[in-house]
């Protein structure tokens, strides 16, 4: 086991004056911190003419001021501003240190310090204990080679994921305003549609209310309970197919709980981050909680997936309306909903448009599970190589010393 002090350079940034970068692309790229880190190269933001330190193609960035820990690689020579570090490997394979610090990251982390914000100095990081197995530089390449081969198998699955959802949403987008039959269009309040379609309200085709959240410190509530109840959160799973929690028939009766039927729209109308006028289907009856509207369709007009995909193409429109009149919280009304305009085409052109959009999101689901596969596959590998519970010189790794995973 060595020391990174013994194996490496360690170049801590320092910002340069802040008339000497832009956003012009003058200069060097100048990174600061975690802020700037892509998914393997960093990203940059600004450029500096006059650099005080710099990071060479290659060389591992490693965060060390809010947060600590977190590491990159140099894709090109580059400004390092305070929050970062650069480690030049000497004597050691620079890949392969790369993924040792990054398998390292939470003790890293768990060194810094400071009440505004936590950092670590230099020391901290030239007593880092790094190949803790002494492995010889052709055995460090070999497990590095292993390892960027998953990498980039993880960012191949990325990309993909980019790609279908930008395809998907701009589909739905077409079939939306354009539909299947190449009918001459009209416009409405919400833009361009067939000729034939009608635009009417949500209110209109479904009861529209919100649910009700029982105080979580009577057990009454909650102990033995049967009921489903469901949480704003539960919207990120689109076709919602089972319930966390439970309430009791006391829960329901006391705090008026809603019971919404199987095939209801839901919609968040409160929430952090991507909640708030996020929609899912529900596929069971269920309670939900205050943060959730339903909309509960009463005819056979409406075929239920298709408006889910409809809203899913105005999630930016009803987060937008939930700010309305600048207010900090965000929320939406089931007032404002039952007279939010949606279009309705004909059944049969509903259940096609709703096939589609589900195949293209199947596609992007399938993405996401290898992607979630091969990144627990890289974190075994990387603990198990660098503990050397698994060596690179059996021919069970051969596949991925060659650079592929079919």
């Amino acid at each position: 086991m060595a020391t990174l002090s013994s194996v490496a350079e360690i170049i801590m940034g320092q910002s340069p004056p802040s008339d000497t970068y832009n956003d012009k692309g003058d200069g060097l790229p100048f990174y600061q911190g975690k802020a700037d880190f892509g998914f393997k190269y960093p990203t940059p933001r600004l450029y500096c003419t006059s650099p005080q330190k710099t990071a060479e193609a290659g060389e591992t960035l490693i965060s060390v001021r809010a947060p600590v820990g977190p590491t990159n690689i140099a894709s090109e020579k580059s400004c390092i501003g305070r929050g970062l570090a650069a480690i030049r490997a000497k004597g050691i394979d620079s890949e392969f240190l790369f993924f040792n610090l990054r398998y390292i990251e939470p003790y890293i982390a768990s060194l810094g310090t400071g009440s505004t914000f936590t950092a670590i100095n230099k020391h901290h990081l030239a007593n880092l204990e790094v190949n803790p197995k002494g492995y010889e530089i052709p055995e460090q390449r070999r497990i590095a080679r292993v390892l960027a081969t998953v990498q980039t198998a993880i960012e191949q699955q990325a990309r993909l994921i980019a790609l279908t959802r930008e395809l998907k949403f701009a589909l739905m987008r077409k079939l939306f305003t354009e539909g299947l039959r190449g009918e001459k269009q009209k416009e409405t309040e919400i833009g361009l549609v067939p000729k034939s379609w009608r635009v009417v309200e949500l209110g209109s085709l479904a009861h529209i209310g919100n649910g009700s959240t029982p105080k979580r410190d009577n057990k009454g509530y909650w102990d033995g309970g049967s009921i489903p109840w469901l949480t704003s959160g539960k919207i990120h799973e689109r076709f919602i197919e089972q319930a966390d929690e439970l309430v009791t028939d006391l829960a329901v009766e006391e705090c008026h709980l809603p019971r919404v039927r199987a095939n209801s729209l839901l919609i968040a109308i409160t929430g952090q981050g991507k909640t708030l006028g996020n929609s899912a289907l529900v596929k069971f009856a269920t309670c939900i909680s205050q943060h959730l509207a339903y909309a509960q369709f009463h005819t056979e007009e409406v075929v239920p997936e298709f408006m889910l995909w409809y809203l899913q193409t105005r999630y930016q429109h009803l987060r937008s309306v939930s700010q309305a009149g600048g207010s900090t919280k965000g929320a939406l009304t089931c007032g404002y909903i039952k007279t939010y305009p949606v279009p309705l085409p004909s059944v049969g052109e509903q259940n096609q448009i709703a096939k589609i959009c589900a195949i293209l999101e199947k596609k992007e689901r399938n993405h996401e599970r290898r992607r979630l596969t091969l990144e627990e596959l890289f974190r075994t590998l990387l603990h198990q190589l660098m503990t050397g519970q698994v060596r690179v010189n059996g021919p069970e790794l051969d596949f991925l010393i060659e650079g592929e995973i079919k």
